[in-house]
């Protein structure tokens, strides 16, 4: 009598928890790099713990903050083309960060032979993509006051289940401009108007709090709109004029015409 070998279920919760074939898990303090630009693009990271960023530096070596990444996301996803090539930017960690490395070939193998993993990841880089989209649409048609609380918003992970009014990762405000595309001194300027209407605190760490949603959803910021020239309506337009327009339009009193009538002169 043959025994019949059962296969359990692939689990990606599993996969991506655990060492195996072309994985290993690594462990990076702050400011440690995962991969730098220009590097071979030969291996993904999944973050298990801790937070990343992505920046880029122009061949004039000026360094910009693209995006932050917090655990559950990919890192250098973009190794996974179908011509392996080089890194397009430098990864490093915020704060304490624990990662799978997988390899370019490990990773391209299970998403070929396990279609749970396939959907999976596919899921993720179409709400990177909708992520993606969302970042250039705020650029865009967004004021950097708007922008500055969404991005808080997006580190303080506000939209996924729980409370939330926690601590961001330590985040400079050098990098704050970088990411929504401003200077220093007008970060400094919103943080401090945020921190008096009670949407932040910060002393040495910041901490995000619900209301700065109505930033974002409600555009609720009193004196936000004062900053906007006011579209007048037509009757705006024509008020200094109506005054003018009726002793225009007004009829000459008879009596008045009569009285300012020549004399006739007598035959």
């Amino acid at each position: 009598m043959k025994t019949r070998i059962i296969s359990s279920p692939f689990v990606s919760a599993d996969f991506l928890a655990h060492t195996g074939l072309g994985r290993k898990i690594v462990e990076l303090q702050p400011k440690e790099i995962f991969f730098s630009q220009g590097d071979p693009a030969d291996s993904v990271f999944y973050l298990q713990h801790g937070r990343a960023k992505i920046t880029v530096v122009s061949l004039a070596g000026k360094e910009a903050t693209i995006t932050m990444l917090n655990a559950g996301d990919f890192v250098g996803e973009e190794s996974l083309a179908s011509i392996p090539g080089l890194r397009l930017a430098t990864a490093s960690a915020v704060n304490n960060c624990v990662a799978l490395k997988i390899t370019r070939e490990e990773m391209a193998r299970v998403m070929h032979s396990e279609p749970a993993f396939a959907d999976f990841f596919l899921k993720y880089m179409l709400t990177r993509s909708m992520r993606t989209q969302a970042d250039l649409v705020d650029q865009l048609f967004n004021s950097s006051e708007k922008r500055l609380a969404r991005i808080l918003l997006l580190m303080a992970e506000f939209g996924k289940p729980g409370e939330r009014d926690v601590y961001i990762p330590p985040v400079t405000q050098e990098t704050l401009a970088d990411m929504i595309g401003t200077t220093r001194s007008r970060v400094s300027f919103f943080m401090n108007r945020f921190r008096k209407l009670g949407f932040i605190n910060y002393n040495g760490r910041i901490q995000v709090f619900k209301s700065l949603l109505n930033v974002v959803l409600l555009d609720q910021l009193p004196e936000h709109n004062a900053q906007k020239p006011r579209i007048p309506f037509s009757g705006d337009i024509l008020k200094p004029v109506i005054p003018i327009a009726k002793k225009l339009k007004k009829p000459t009193p008879i009596k008045n015409i009569e009285k300012s009538k020549p004399p006739v002169a007598a035959d």
